[in-house]
């Protein structure tokens, strides 16, 4: 059973830094695409960051220049390194991994709140 689970959310005051691991059990990260999306109540899911099977590093407009993804293989873990964070993204955030064939796997997500 592949299982997906997030954690490193809370609530952080604006211009700080979170980091969200991302544990993955039942499935190897080798040659998959993983991802972060986040959703908040006033927008549809978006991709805030992404590394694809081959290797490219993908950022969503919010993310750029503020946040950073990594993958560890041998832990079978994926990070969201986020700083200079703002109101705006307050979200509950959802690591996702996608296998070649296109077979798509979400964690339950975990929530980040900025305050200003």
């Amino acid at each position: 059973q592949v299982q997906l689970v997030e954690s490193g959310g809370g609530l952080v005051q604006a211009g700080g830094s979170l980091r969200l691991p991302c544990v993955v059990s039942g499935l190897t990260l080798v040659a998959n695409s993983v991802a972060w999306y986040r959703q908040n109540q006033e927008k549809e899911r978006e991709l805030v960051a992404q590394i694809t099977g081959g290797g490219t590093h993908i950022y969503g407009d919010p993310a750029k220049r503020r946040f950073r993804i990594s993958r560890d293989n041998a832990k079978d873990t994926v990070y969201l390194q986020m700083n200079w964070l703002e109101p705006e993204d307050t979200a509950v955030y959802f690591c996702n991994v996608r296998e070649p064939w296109g077979t798509a796997y979400w964690g339950q997500g975990t929530q980040v709140t900025v305050s200003s």
